[in-house]
This record gives structure tokens, C-alpha cells and sequence, in this order.
């Protein structure tokens, strides 16, 4: 039976990175496979409900206003619009619908609109996902009373790297915001973008740091690097080819997630449109269960339903029949 563990050491996760690539997909879907149905992937759909203008220096982020991207500032979508796009993705088979805003952290004046919106989609039957930046526990609060399911807030990358791709927010203040998302009661959806240059002692701590928290995340998004000229990291990278994470590597990555956090969710996303149909099948094969569906994600591009249908038909994959693990447990009724 697998066991759940948050005293992992940095040295373990190392060698689990080390192992031989056919032995480390072997753990990871052996791990995979005990705990959740192998041949289901949970479908998602992200949507940005608010873009561009953001204060943050995230070198890898378009929507940063240091970035010379080409990204226009908008409002927040009004609450119609969210919803009818929402009913669009319940239409194509979607089970979660992901709404980001691109901010610091969300103002008390946007809550209540932010609030209507969780309750609308979650009225759909859909199960509910927001990325907004920093919260307050009053923020996370009001989010959790309105049925928010998940708030996403991902670390990025290890300690050590993560101040040379922001500056203008510290690794504590991630982890505050997740833990202020958790004593919510809310789902905690965290993880990081690999191919930012980083060695993989670097993806090694982005790793440790979710393994160990109290809690496990839910999910555990793994985003590979799309470079956007005009971004700091777009720039930097868009003449380097070996800065790339290699197909393998990444393959590892999200191997060494499934094995040190087995119940999470681990999921696809950035980047994947650019990934061969041979290296997203060993993506599930080592423990990948979730993606996002769609042709775009906030601002980049996304491989679209009927590419996702195709390659779901020639793998033999299905959309997930029920809730993911770390979510039934939490609604199972016990016995009286």
C-alpha cells in the first residue's frame, strides 16, 4: 500500500531524479496505478477572467507590465460572460473550469463580483478553480464561503532559483497565501514551471518544497516553459537550446511528483502543445492524470479538444468517471 509522506529529504528526491528512466517510470505508475484509475485523465479548462497589467516582475510571464509582450490590460470579464464560457467547457466534456486574473492580489472592491462568479459556475455542476495572486485569510475566507473548490498559487520553482525569476514577491509570502488558502478549507492546487533555465538540484527543491508541506497539494500542476518574446526569460532563452528542458527530463519531473505525492493530481499544462504525442503518453504513464483542454491557456497556445480527443482515442484514455482521490475522501461520509 502506498504511504503518504511529507518528511521526505531533499537527498531522496534527488535520487529518485537519478534512477535509471525505465525504473523511475516503473515506481511512478506502480504508485499511480494503487491509487488512481490509470486509464482516466481529468479534464480542465482555464480561462483568464482578467489579463495583462500585472504589478509582479514574473520573468516568465506575459502579462507582467515589465514585460514588452504585446499584452493588453483588461477589466474583469463580467460575471455573464465568465458564466457563458464556463457552460461552453461543461459542453466539451470539462469537470473543473480554472479562472485566472492577473494580479498581485485581488481588491476588496472586485471580491464580490469574484464571489458571484464561484457561485454561478459551481451552480453549473462544475468544480471551481481561481488564480488571483496573494490572499488575505478574509480574502480566502470569503472565497471558501462562496464554494470556491481550489485556489491555485504555484510556487514556480525551488528556493534557491526563484529569486532570479521574481523579484517583486518572496518564496514565504507563496507559501503564506497556501496556507492561508488551506486553513480556508480550500483545495490547494500549487506547483511550478521547469525549463527556466534551472538545473534539476533546482527542480529537485521545487519538488521537495510541495512534498513536505503539512498537506499535500491536491494538484500539482507541471508547466514546461513557454518563451514569450518580450518576457525576461523569453528573451533570455530565445537564442539558448539547450535551456530547453528536454523531453526526458520533464518526463522525470512529473514521475518524481507522482511518486513523492501519490494521492495529488498531477497535472499538464503549460507547454504541452508543444510536446509530442509520444512524450504525453509517457507524461501518463508516469503519473500524469490531468490536463487542460482548449486552445488556449490564459495567453498561450493549447493543443484544443479535437487534438486531445485524437490522442485520448489512440491511448485508450477517458475523461475522469469520478472525483480525484484527496476529494472523496474529504466528502465519504463515515459509517455511523
Amino acid at each position: 500500500m502506498t504511504q503518504i509522506r511529507t518528511d521526505w529529504a531533499r537527498e531522496e528526491i534527488a535520487e529518485l531524479f537519478n534512477l535509471p528512466f525505465t525504473e523511475l517510470l516503473f515506481q511512478a505508475a506502480t504508485v499511480h496505478r494503487e491509487v488512481h484509475p490509470p486509464e482516466e485523465v481529468q479534464l480542465c479548462t482555464l480561462l483568464s477572467i482578467k489579463t495583462g497589467g500585472c504589478p509582479e516582475d514574473c520573468g516568465y510571464c506575459s502579462q507582467s507590465v515589465h514585460a514588452d509582450s504585446g499584452v493588453e490590460a483588461t477589466k474583469l470579464m463580467d460575471v455573464q460572460a465568465v458564466l457563458q464560457r464556463a457552460a461552453q467547457a461543461k459542453d466539451a466534456g470539462s469537470q473543473r473550469f480554472c479562472m485566472g486574473a492577473a494580479w498581485r492580489n485581488p481588491k476588496d472592491r472586485d471580491m464580490p463580483a469574484i464571489v458571484e462568479i464561484v457561485k454561478g459556475v459551481r451552480g453549473m455542476g462544475l468544480e471551481t478553480c481561481m488564480t488571483l495572486g496573494m490572499l488575505t485569510p478574509k480574502q480566502a475566507e470569503m472565497l471558501s464561503e462562496a464554494g470556491l473548490d481550489y485556489y491555485n498559487h504555484n510556487v514556480d520553482t525551488g528556493p534557491e532559483y526563484y529569486e532570479r525569476v521574481i523579484t517583486t514577491r518572496n518564496y514565504q509570502e507563496r507559501l503564506d497565501t497556501l496556507q492561508n488558502v488551506r486553513d480556508s478549507g480550500i483545495n490547494v492546487c500549487s506547483g511550478g514551471i521547469v525549463g527556466m533555465g534551472e538545473t534539476r538540484d533546482d527542480r529537485v527543491g521545487f519538488v521537495h518544497t510541495l512534498a513536505t508541506l503539512e498537506q499535500h497539494p491536491e494538484s500539482v500542476p507541471v508547466n514546461a516553459l513557454v518563451p514569450v518574446k518580450g518576457t525576461v526569460l523569453g528573451d533570455m532563452l530565445a537564442d539558448t537550446p539547450l535551456a530547453k528542458i528536454d523531453d526526458i527530463e520533464f518526463v522525470r519531473t512529473v514521475a518524481v511528483a507522482r511518486i513523492t505525492m501519490p494521492k495529488s493530481m498531477v497535472r499538464l499544462s503549460a507547454g504541452r502543445e508543444s510536446m509530442s504525442e509520444a512524450t504525453q503518453a509517457l507524461c501518463f504513464m508516469a503519473g500524469a492524470n490531468s490536463i487542460f483542454t482548449g486552445d488556449k491557456l490564459l495567453t498561450a497556445a493549447n493543443a484544443g479538444d479535437e487534438s486531445d480527443a485524437a490522442l485520448f482515442a489512440k491511448l485508450g484514455l477517458k475523461p475522469l468517471q469520478g472525483d480525484e482521490p484527496m476529494r472523496a475522501e474529504k466528502v465519504a461520509v463515515p459509517a455511523e
